[in-house]
């Protein structure tokens, strides 16, 4: 008896195989020009940004004047109008009288100082350079932790020099002082963007290229702060633009966030108010009858629960203007007027 014929399987196998082969997608040989690597995608982006604002940011060097021409300070500048308006830090402006804005052409143009809120840290210089390329500004209320931004700005002298980074956090605050005044400026960017003495005054702008902030500060190694743009800067910009200088309402009072007590806090519907720790005397608050421990409330029917929220309705249309205010002082809600003066720096 013949031995029985091997079974072929071999065929069948094979088929089978080339069947699991035919199944995969074509995709997995990538063509080259389709392959992206996430790397260019980000230089690309920071690329971008940094061939728009080089034309639009200036170093500027400022001085004092007269016969030794003492240099006070290098900072940055960005260009915000077409007729020659630059927008920079008003720390960078501190104690000058004259200078120049250096331009990524090759210009340098002598400046004229329009105005300056060391109190927002914001200041505006103006050239005469024909019709100049602005930068647009952004809106720093819609920026997200974690967002791509990009710095330019002139670091120790070193006019051109881009950053990037990310924003590292949002509503940081930063306490500025003028004589007497002092202020915080609210909701403050946090960048890891590199920045060194010189970049104050420079941009901090979105992935389009839009200036979000001013650079500010470098509060530590990695921890760079930038002034926001948005719309209570704005005003500010537009009062120095065309005044010189932005006005602000004073009431004479210090005082912090203090709870309040239970039965009052579900009367108002909210859990505080400013507790007042110092009235100046022959200020607007010592003539309205304010005293120190009282709990301010309301000020023009707007509640205020930290001395943040105060400082948001002291803008120049006050000034003058009799503000209904409430109070709570030993358990009674009070209600007074207050008429503020203009803040002396």
């Amino acid at each position: 008896m013949p031995p029985p014929t091997p079974r072929r399987s071999a065929p069948r196998l094979r088929l089978v195989a080339d069947a699991i082969d035919a199944s995969q997608p074509a995709a997995r040989a990538t063509p080259p020009e389709a392959d992206t690597d996430p790397l260019d995608a980000y230089s690309s982006i920071v690329t971008a940004v940094a061939e728009r604002l080089l034309r639009q940011v200036v170093l500027l060097r400022v001085g004092r004047g007269g016969a030794r021409q003492d240099r006070a300070g290098l900072g940055s500048g960005v260009v915000v109008s077409q007729d020659g308006y630059i927008l920079t830090s008003a720390h960078v402006l501190a104690g000058a009288r004259e200078g120049v804005a250096a331009f990524s052409d090759g210009r340098e143009l002598p400046i004229e100082i329009v105005g300056r809120d060391p109190l927002s840290d914001m200041a505006v210089v103006r050239v005469d350079g024909g019709r100049l390329e602005a930068a647009e500004l952004g809106d720093a209320d819609r920026l997200r932790v974690g967002q791509l931004v990009v710095a330019v700005g002139s670091p120790l002298g070193l006019a051109g020099s881009v950053t990037a980074g990310v924003v590292s956090a949002l509503g940081r605050s930063l306490p500025t002082r003028t004589g007497s005044a002092t202020r915080i400026v609210e909701n403050v960017i946090q960048t890891d963007a590199a920045l060194n003495p010189g970049n104050s005054g420079g941009a901090l702008a979105d992935a389009d290229g839009r200036v979000v902030g001013i650079n500010t500060a470098v509060a530590a190694i990695g921890v760079g702060l930038a002034v926001p743009i948005n719309a209570a800067s704005r005003r500010i910009i537009g009062a120095l633009m065309r005044d010189g200088r932005f006005r602000r309402a004073f009431l004479g009072i210090a005082g912090m966030r203090r709870p309040l007590p239970p039965r009052v806090a579900r009367a108002l519907g909210r859990s505080a108010g400013i507790g007042l720790t110092e009235v100046v005397p022959n200020s607007p608050a010592e003539t309205a009858g304010l005293r120190d421990g009282d709990l301010l409330l309301d000020v023009d029917g707007q509640p205020v629960g930290d001395a943040s929220d105060l400082q948001r309705l002291m803008v120049g249309e006050t000034i003058g203007r009799p503000l209904p205010i409430r109070i709570l002082r030993v358990g009674e809600v009070r209600e007074l007027t207050i008429v503020p003066v203009e803040l002396q720096p």
